[in-house]
């Protein structure tokens, strides 16, 4: 569903990105281990078309991404939810969803999208701004959600969440591919939502991937040992 070949990513004359290579199969979830700077925003901006890439292929359900804009990215079937939310504070919950409704043809929120997440429907009128983090990331999930979505990206969902609510985003998100012909990326520092939600996992050190293992199979000491400083 994602095919992502030999990505290199620069920031002027320093290189970010060295190679990256990995494949999402369709309703899998695949988890982007590491630690704070060794490449995973950067991966996924460029996978959105936000950085430009120097080399290096993205397809999405076979169709070259590489050289598309963010927009039509989106169009054509990728989901973002950046690191840190970026809602819109002074939006409604209702009106922050429906922006991602825009080139929808329907402008009322579907009825899935608030089973998913409850709390949004008791919130619906109330400001963006003036919910919790965890509240706001179920927010920014949705909104990425009613673009109708292939693949879902996720950029550090558990940041500055509380575990209660980590693991109801762990039980959305799975929800969301029992519901829907969904491939999920996360990227993430916290190793027991990554087990809880995704089907394979990666570790990226240095702008490149040092390991690859299924759930079953996965070394926890192994990974502890990448992410802790």
């Amino acid at each position: 569903m994602l095919g992502v070949k030999n990505l290199f990513v620069a920031y002027g004359q320093s290189q970010a990105l060295h190679g990256i290579s990995f494949d999402v199969g369709a309703r899998e979830t695949v988890a982007i281990m590491g630690r704070n700077g060794m490449g995973k925003t950067t991966l996924f901006k460029s996978l959105m078309g936000v950085l430009p890439v120097k080399s290096g292929e993205i397809t999405l359900d076979g169709r070259d991404l590489t050289h598309e804009e963010s927009y039509r990215r989106v169009a054509l079937g990728l989901g973002y939810v950046p690191q840190g939310r970026m809602i819109f504070p002074t939006l409604t919950v209702e009106e922050n969803i429906q922006t991602g409704l825009e080139h929808s043809r329907h402008v009322r929120v579907p009825d899935e999208i608030y089973a998913l997440f409850p709390v949004l429907w008791e919130m619906r009128r109330r400001k963006g701004g003036n919910l919790s983090g965890g509240q706001q990331q179920q927010l920014a999930i949705a909104r990425a959600l009613v673009t109708n979505p292939k693949v879902l990206l996720l950029d550090e969902p558990t940041e500055g969440i509380q575990p209660s609510i980590i693991k109801d985003i762990a039980k959305a998100l799975n929800e969301i591919r029992k519901l829907r012909e969904i491939s999920i990326v996360v990227s993430e520092q916290v190793l027991s939502f990554a087990l809880d939600v995704a089907d394979r996992l990666f570790v990226i050190e240095g702008g490149r991937l040092v390991h690859e293992t299924a759930r079953a199979d996965t070394d926890v000491g192994r990974i502890k040992q990448y992410l802790s400083v």
